[in-house]
C-alpha cells in the first residue's frame, strides 16, 4: 500500500505528485536544479481529500525506502519516513489544522519560525497548512514573506476549498494542484476497503455525500447523522405550511447547536482539566495567582471552536438541502445524471412536478445565500428562517 492509495478518484493528481517527489529526490542527490517547487496550493471541494493529498506528498518527500536506489518511486508507504509522516510523528513534517474560525498572526509567525529550521533528517522541512483559506489578512502577509524568501529545504503545502479562498499574493506564488470530486463508486469502494462497511450502506453514503469522503464515512457509521440528514430533507415537503416551515428552521439550528455542544462536552472539560493540572491546581484545588488570564484565553478559544463547529454542522445540512433541489432540477430538466437522493424519489417527483426549473434555481440560490449570510456572522436562526421563506415561495 503506497501513500497515494487514499487519494480517491485523483489519479491525475497522484501522478503529478509522484513526478514532483521524484524531482525533489533528484534535487537532494544533486542531480537536478530547480526541479522542486517550494510552495504548493491544494484546492478542491470540502471532503474530497486536499489534506490527504498534501499529507501523502509530504510522506513521499520524506520517503527513505531502500527500493529508491533500484529505481522505485518515492512514497512506498512502508518505510520509516512515510510511516511517521502519515501518522504525524515525523520530526520534519508539521500538520496544522485550526478548530477556530480563523488563523491569526501569532500562530502564523510560529509556523514561519518553525519552517526556517534546518531539517533534522537532512531532507525537507514540510509544513502542511490544512486551513489556508482561514488565514486573516495579517496572517497571510506574514506567510507571504516566508513563501517569497523560502529556506532551501522548506516546502509549504497549503490547502483551501478554491483558489479564491487563498489570498491573491499567496496563490500567485504557489504551484496549484486541483482535486476533483471523486465518483460515488470510488468513495464506496474506499468505505468498504478501509472501514469494512456493508456494500449497500457504502453505496448509499457515497451517493448521499456527493463525493465528500468525510461526510460519507460519517453517514455510514453514525445512525444519528443519518437521522439528522433525513430531518433536513423533509423541509422541502413542509415549506407549504408556514408554521411547519418555521419549526423546521428552528430544529435545523437546534440540531447544529446540539452537535457543537456534544463536541464541546468531549473536548472542553479535558482541556480545562489538563490546563489546571499544568498550572498546579491538581485535584480540584485553587488556581495559583496570576493564572486567570491563561484560563480566560482557553475559554475564549473554546467559545470560538463551538461557533465554528455549529457553523460547520449547519453548513453540512445546507449542502444536503442543496443536493435535494439539485436532484429536483435534474428531474425537471430530464438530465441523465445520478441522483444523490434516489431513495427519496417519490418526494423528488412531487416537488419537481409541482414547481418549475426557475423556482428550483431560486431555491438553490436561497440556500447559497443562507450559507453566505452565516459565514458573514448573521444569526443562524435568522438566516435559516429567511431561507425557508424563500423555499416556500420559490
Amino acid at each position: 500500500m503506497t501513500v497515494w492509495d487514499d487519494l480517491v478518484g485523483q489519479d491525475r493528481v497522484a501522478e503529478q505528485l509522484r513526478t514532483a517527489a521524484g524531482a525533489a529526490r533528484a534535487v537532494l542527490a544533486g542531480e537536478g536544479v530547480g526541479g522542486m517547487t517550494h510552495a504548493w496550493l491544494f484546492t478542491g471541494p470540502p471532503g474530497v481529500g486536499t489534506a490527504t493529498a498534501a499529507r501523502a506528498f509530504a510522506a513521499a518527500l520524506q520517503c527513505v525506502s531502500p527500493d529508491l536506489a533500484l529505481g522505485a518511486e518515492p512514497g512506498c508507504g512502508h518505510c520509516d519516513g512515510c510511516h511517521t509522516a502519515l501518522t504525524g510523528t515525523h520530526a520534519d513534517v508539521d500538520v496544522v489544522a485550526t478548530e477556530l474560525l480563523s488563523i491569526g498572526v501569532k500562530e502564523t509567525r510560529d509556523l514561519v519560525r518553525r519552517a526556517a529550521m534546518t531539517p533534522a533528517g537532512g531532507r525537507w522541512q514540510v509544513i502542511v497548512l490544512e486551513d489556508a483559506g482561514r488565514l486573516t489578512e495579517g496572517a497571510g502577509n506574514v506567510l507571504l514573506k516566508a513563501i517569497e524568501e523560502p529556506a532551501d529545504r522548506t516546502v509549504w503545502l497549503l490547502c483551501a476549498p478554491s483558489l479564491e479562498d487563498a489570498l491573491p499574493t499567496i496563490r500567485s506564488r504557489c504551484r496549484h494542484v486541483a482535486l476533483r470530486t471523486p465518483p460515488a463508486g470510488a468513495v464506496a469502494d474506499l468505505l468498504m476497503r478501509r472501514d469494512g462497511i456493508d456494500p449497500a450502506m457504502a453505496a448509499f453514503a457515497a451517493a448521499a455525500s456527493g463525493g465528500d469522503i468525510k461526510s460519507a464515512r460519517r453517514l455510514a457509521l453514525d445512525e444519528q447523522a443519518r437521522g439528522r440528514r433525513a430531518d433536513v430533507l423533509r423541509i422541502p415537503m413542509v415549506v407549504g405550511d408556514i408554521g411547519l416551515a418555521m419549526a423546521a428552521a428552528q430544529r435545523l439550528v437546534d440540531a447544529a447547536a446540539e452537535d457543537a455542544k456534544q463536541v464541546a462536552a468531549d473536548l472542553d472539560g479535558r482541556e480545562t482539566e489538563d490546563l489546571r493540572a499544568a498550572l498546579g491546581a491538581v485535584g480540584g484545588g485553587r488556581m495559583p495567582s496570576g493564572t486567570a488570564g491563561v484560563m480566560k484565553e482557553l475559554e475564549n478559544k473554546q467559545k470560538k471552536r463551538a461557533t465554528r463547529t455549529q457553523r460547520d454542522c449547519l453548513d453540512r445540512a445546507l449542502v444536503d438541502l442543496t443536493a435535494f433541489y439539485r436532484d429536483v432540477l435534474a428531474l425537471q430538466l430530464r438530465a441523465a445524471v445520478p441522483l444523490a437522493n434516489d431513495v427519496l424519489r417519490a418526494d423528488l417527483d412531487t416537488v419537481a412536478r409541482t414547481s418549475t426549473p426557475e423556482a428550483t434555481l431560486r431555491r438553490i440560490e436561497a440556500i447559497l445565500a443562507c450559507r453566505r449570510a452565516i459565514d458573514a456572522n448573521v444569526a443562524p436562526l435568522l438566516a435559516v428562517e429567511a431561507m425557508v421563506l424563500t423555499l416556500r415561495t420559490g
